[in-house]
Protein backbone atom coordinates (compact mmCIF):
# COMPACT_ATOMS: atom_id res chain seq x y z
CA UNK A 1 0.00 0.00 0.00
CA UNK A 2 1.36 3.60 -0.89
CA UNK A 3 2.16 5.59 1.96
CA UNK A 4 -0.12 8.22 0.78
CA UNK A 5 -4.13 6.48 1.48
CA UNK A 6 -6.30 6.80 -2.36
CA UNK A 7 -9.40 8.09 -1.18
CA UNK A 8 -13.16 7.82 -3.08
CA UNK A 9 -15.85 9.50 -1.19
CA UNK A 10 -19.54 7.90 -1.56
CA UNK A 11 -21.83 10.70 -1.68
CA UNK A 12 -22.47 13.88 -2.19
CA UNK A 13 -24.39 15.87 -0.11
CA UNK A 14 -24.22 17.46 3.33
CA UNK A 15 -21.60 14.88 4.80
CA UNK A 16 -19.72 13.89 1.32
CA UNK A 17 -19.21 17.49 0.53
CA UNK A 18 -17.14 18.72 3.80
CA UNK A 19 -15.25 15.46 3.53
CA UNK A 20 -14.22 15.77 0.12
CA UNK A 21 -13.37 19.40 -0.06
CA UNK A 22 -10.97 18.57 3.27
CA UNK A 23 -8.97 15.99 1.53
CA UNK A 24 -9.20 17.85 -1.78
CA UNK A 25 -7.69 21.02 0.19
CA UNK A 26 -4.72 18.14 1.70
CA UNK A 27 -6.43 18.87 5.11
CA UNK A 28 -5.93 15.22 5.92
CA UNK A 29 -2.11 14.98 5.68
CA UNK A 30 -1.29 10.86 4.37
CA UNK A 31 -4.65 11.22 2.43
CA UNK A 32 -5.86 12.42 -1.18
CA UNK A 33 -8.91 12.55 -2.72
CA UNK A 34 -8.79 10.33 -5.73
CA UNK A 35 -12.92 10.16 -6.82
CA UNK A 36 -16.50 10.54 -6.37
CA UNK A 37 -19.48 8.45 -6.73
CA UNK A 38 -22.74 9.95 -6.39
CA UNK A 39 -26.15 8.84 -8.46
CA UNK A 40 -26.43 12.63 -9.68
CA UNK A 41 -24.11 14.66 -12.23
CA UNK A 42 -22.08 16.38 -10.16
CA UNK A 43 -20.16 19.03 -13.22
CA UNK A 44 -17.36 20.44 -13.49
CA UNK A 45 -17.80 22.02 -9.58
CA UNK A 46 -16.24 18.66 -8.32
CA UNK A 47 -13.16 18.74 -6.77
CA UNK A 48 -11.98 15.11 -8.04
CA UNK A 49 -13.63 12.80 -10.98
CA UNK A 50 -16.93 10.97 -10.94
CA UNK A 51 -16.99 7.71 -11.56
CA UNK A 52 -18.88 4.67 -11.11
CA UNK A 53 -18.42 1.88 -7.52
CA UNK A 54 -16.80 -0.08 -9.61
CA UNK A 55 -14.11 2.17 -10.79
CA UNK A 56 -13.44 3.89 -7.41
CA UNK A 57 -13.26 -0.26 -6.18
CA UNK A 58 -10.32 -0.31 -8.93
CA UNK A 59 -8.74 3.50 -7.69
CA UNK A 60 -9.04 3.63 -4.14
CA UNK A 61 -7.29 1.40 -1.34
CA UNK A 62 -10.18 3.46 1.37
CA UNK A 63 -13.49 4.26 0.31
CA UNK A 64 -15.61 6.77 2.36
CA UNK A 65 -18.97 5.63 3.00
CA UNK A 66 -21.50 9.31 2.91
CA UNK A 67 -24.90 8.28 1.22
CA UNK A 68 -27.09 6.01 3.75
CA UNK A 69 -27.87 2.85 4.74
CA UNK A 70 -29.02 1.70 1.56
CA UNK A 71 -25.12 2.12 0.02
CA UNK A 72 -23.88 -0.02 2.73
CA UNK A 73 -26.08 -2.58 2.38
CA UNK A 74 -25.53 -2.97 -1.54
CA UNK A 75 -22.03 -2.17 -1.80
CA UNK A 76 -20.43 -2.58 1.38
CA UNK A 77 -19.09 -5.96 1.19
CA UNK A 78 -18.44 -5.82 -2.13
CA UNK A 79 -16.01 -2.78 -1.50
CA UNK A 80 -14.08 -5.19 1.19
CA UNK A 81 -13.97 -8.68 -1.08
CA UNK A 82 -12.09 -6.28 -3.40
CA UNK A 83 -9.17 -5.82 -0.92
CA UNK A 84 -10.57 -1.92 -0.37
CA UNK A 85 -10.88 -0.26 2.64
CA UNK A 86 -14.21 1.11 3.95
CA UNK A 87 -14.98 3.66 6.43
CA UNK A 88 -18.93 3.71 7.21
CA UNK A 89 -20.91 6.91 8.09
CA UNK A 90 -23.94 5.09 8.17
CA UNK A 91 -23.65 2.47 10.96
CA UNK A 92 -27.62 2.46 11.11
CA UNK A 93 -27.38 -0.22 8.62
CA UNK A 94 -25.59 -2.44 10.88
CA UNK A 95 -28.91 -2.84 12.19
CA UNK A 96 -29.33 -5.82 10.33
CA UNK A 97 -27.30 -8.74 11.85
CA UNK A 98 -26.38 -11.03 9.10
CA UNK A 99 -24.94 -8.06 6.84
CA UNK A 100 -22.88 -7.00 9.67
CA UNK A 101 -21.44 -10.01 10.13
CA UNK A 102 -21.17 -10.56 6.40
CA UNK A 103 -18.91 -7.22 6.68
CA UNK A 104 -17.38 -8.11 9.94
CA UNK A 105 -15.90 -11.36 8.32
CA UNK A 106 -15.18 -10.15 4.61
CA UNK A 107 -11.94 -9.14 3.58
CA UNK A 108 -9.03 -8.81 2.70
CA UNK A 109 -10.52 -5.07 3.18
CA UNK A 110 -10.62 -3.81 6.15
CA UNK A 111 -13.75 -2.12 7.47
CA UNK A 112 -14.22 0.73 10.27
CA UNK A 113 -17.09 2.93 11.58
CA UNK A 114 -16.78 6.71 12.35
CA UNK A 115 -18.68 7.81 15.93
CA UNK A 116 -20.27 10.85 14.39
CA UNK A 117 -22.35 12.54 16.63
CA UNK A 118 -21.61 11.20 19.63
CA UNK A 119 -18.57 10.65 22.31
CA UNK A 120 -18.16 8.02 24.75
CA UNK A 121 -18.11 4.96 22.27
CA UNK A 122 -14.51 4.64 22.93
CA UNK A 123 -14.58 3.99 26.65
CA UNK A 124 -18.31 2.09 26.30
CA UNK A 125 -16.30 -0.61 24.15
CA UNK A 126 -13.51 -0.55 26.78
CA UNK A 127 -15.71 -1.03 29.41
CA UNK A 128 -17.48 -3.93 27.47
CA UNK A 129 -14.42 -6.11 28.23
CA UNK A 130 -14.80 -5.76 31.32
CA UNK A 131 -18.45 -7.70 31.42
CA UNK A 132 -22.27 -6.67 29.97
CA UNK A 133 -23.50 -3.72 31.03
CA UNK A 134 -26.97 -3.79 32.88
CA UNK A 135 -28.66 -0.65 31.40
CA UNK A 136 -28.09 1.40 28.37
CA UNK A 137 -30.08 3.84 27.51
CA UNK A 138 -30.26 6.65 24.35
CA UNK A 139 -32.41 9.76 24.15
CA UNK A 140 -32.51 11.58 20.63
CA UNK A 141 -34.25 14.70 20.38
CA UNK A 142 -34.53 16.02 17.11
CA UNK A 143 -36.75 18.84 15.45
CA UNK A 144 -40.25 17.26 14.33
CA UNK A 145 -39.85 18.03 10.63
CA UNK A 146 -36.53 15.75 10.55
CA UNK A 147 -38.06 12.87 12.12
CA UNK A 148 -41.44 12.94 9.58
CA UNK A 149 -41.27 9.22 8.35
CA UNK A 150 -43.96 7.41 5.55
CA UNK A 151 -44.79 5.08 7.65
CA UNK A 152 -46.11 7.63 10.06
CA UNK A 153 -49.77 7.70 10.57
CA UNK A 154 -51.87 11.14 10.74
CA UNK A 155 -52.17 11.15 14.58
CA UNK A 156 -48.54 10.86 15.02
CA UNK A 157 -47.61 13.74 12.39
CA UNK A 158 -50.58 15.78 13.41
CA UNK A 159 -49.00 15.44 17.10
CA UNK A 160 -45.73 16.35 15.91
CA UNK A 161 -46.62 19.41 13.36
CA UNK A 162 -48.56 20.82 16.43
CA UNK A 163 -46.08 20.55 19.33
CA UNK A 164 -46.05 23.14 21.72
CA UNK A 165 -43.23 20.81 23.67
CA UNK A 166 -41.38 17.56 23.25
CA UNK A 167 -43.25 14.61 21.54
CA UNK A 168 -42.49 10.81 22.32
CA UNK A 169 -42.13 9.35 18.43
CA UNK A 170 -40.86 6.34 18.94
CA UNK A 171 -39.37 3.88 21.85
CA UNK A 172 -37.50 0.44 21.44
CA UNK A 173 -34.34 -1.39 20.87
CA UNK A 174 -31.60 -0.20 18.56
CA UNK A 175 -32.41 -3.01 16.68
CA UNK A 176 -35.76 -1.70 16.12
CA UNK A 177 -35.61 2.49 15.62
CA UNK A 178 -32.82 2.96 12.93
CA UNK A 179 -34.63 0.81 10.65
CA UNK A 180 -37.51 3.25 11.05
CA UNK A 181 -35.22 6.87 11.06
CA UNK A 182 -32.76 5.50 8.47
CA UNK A 183 -31.35 9.17 8.31
CA UNK A 184 -31.72 10.43 11.60
CA UNK A 185 -30.43 7.65 14.25
CA UNK A 186 -27.46 6.03 13.23
CA UNK A 187 -26.72 7.02 16.79
CA UNK A 188 -28.28 4.51 18.22
CA UNK A 189 -26.66 1.86 16.16
CA UNK A 190 -23.27 3.32 16.83
CA UNK A 191 -24.04 2.95 20.71
CA UNK A 192 -25.30 -1.10 20.27
CA UNK A 193 -21.63 -0.89 17.69
CA UNK A 194 -19.94 0.25 20.86
CA UNK A 195 -21.91 -2.23 23.61
CA UNK A 196 -22.12 -5.41 21.53
CA UNK A 197 -25.62 -5.84 21.99
CA UNK A 198 -28.80 -4.08 19.89
CA UNK A 199 -30.92 -5.48 22.16
CA UNK A 200 -29.35 -4.17 24.92
CA UNK A 201 -29.84 -0.18 23.99
CA UNK A 202 -32.89 1.41 24.71
CA UNK A 203 -33.39 3.94 22.32
CA UNK A 204 -36.28 7.22 22.90
CA UNK A 205 -36.88 9.29 19.91
CA UNK A 206 -38.19 12.67 21.08
CA UNK A 207 -39.30 15.58 18.59
CA UNK A 208 -39.11 19.09 20.22
CA UNK A 209 -40.22 22.59 18.13
CA UNK A 210 -37.88 24.12 20.73
CA UNK A 211 -34.71 22.06 19.40
CA UNK A 212 -32.47 24.18 18.00
CA UNK A 213 -29.85 21.90 18.94
CA UNK A 214 -29.76 18.20 18.09
CA UNK A 215 -29.19 16.37 21.26
CA UNK A 216 -28.09 12.76 22.47
CA UNK A 217 -28.00 11.55 25.83
CA UNK A 218 -26.24 8.14 26.58
CA UNK A 219 -27.00 6.75 29.85
CA UNK A 220 -25.19 3.41 30.93
CA UNK A 221 -24.58 1.58 34.15
CA UNK A 222 -23.14 -1.66 35.19
CA UNK A 223 -21.05 -3.75 37.66
CA UNK A 224 -17.86 -1.73 36.82
CA UNK A 225 -19.17 1.91 36.92
CA UNK A 226 -21.65 4.18 35.52
CA UNK A 227 -21.44 6.59 32.81
CA UNK A 228 -23.20 9.48 31.38
CA UNK A 229 -22.54 11.64 28.11
CA UNK A 230 -24.63 14.15 26.57
CA UNK A 231 -24.56 16.20 23.33
CA UNK A 232 -25.90 18.66 21.70
CA UNK A 233 -25.01 19.67 18.07
CA UNK A 234 -26.34 22.61 15.74
CA UNK A 235 -28.19 21.03 12.47
CA UNK A 236 -26.38 20.74 9.40
CA UNK A 237 -28.36 23.73 7.71
CA UNK A 238 -28.60 21.91 4.16
CA UNK A 239 -30.05 18.61 6.16
CA UNK A 240 -31.07 19.27 9.17
CA UNK A 241 -31.77 15.28 10.00
CA UNK A 242 -28.14 15.60 10.20
CA UNK A 243 -25.43 17.37 12.71
CA UNK A 244 -23.12 19.45 11.67
CA UNK A 245 -20.90 17.77 13.18
CA UNK A 246 -20.66 14.36 11.76
CA UNK A 247 -18.29 15.51 8.46
CA UNK A 248 -15.62 16.22 10.96
CA UNK A 249 -16.25 13.32 13.04
CA UNK A 250 -15.46 11.39 9.80
CA UNK A 251 -12.73 13.14 8.59
CA UNK A 252 -11.32 12.46 12.57
CA UNK A 253 -11.39 8.67 11.99
CA UNK A 254 -10.08 9.37 8.65
CA UNK A 255 -6.83 11.22 10.02
CA UNK A 256 -6.75 8.26 12.59
CA UNK A 257 -6.67 5.70 9.66
CA UNK A 258 -3.80 7.53 7.81
CA UNK A 259 -1.91 7.37 10.90
CA UNK A 260 -1.64 11.69 11.89
CA UNK A 261 0.68 11.51 14.92
CA UNK A 262 -1.46 13.06 18.40
CA UNK A 263 -4.91 11.33 17.40
CA UNK A 264 -6.82 9.92 20.20
CA UNK A 265 -7.48 6.52 19.23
Amino acid sequence: MSAVRKVGVVGWGAIGRVVGAALAERHVTGAELTCLVDNRALGDSAPAPQVSFDDAMERCDLIVEAAGQGVVREWGERVLTSGTDLLIASTGALTDEELAKRLLSAGPGRVYFTGGAVGGLDLLQAVRSLGPLDEVRLTTTKLPSTLEQPWMDEELLSRMRTATGPVQVMSGTARDVPVKFPRSTNVAASVALAVGDLDAVRVQVVADPGAHHTRHVVEASGAHGTYRFEVAHLPDPDNPATSQVVPYAVLRSLAALVGRTGQIL
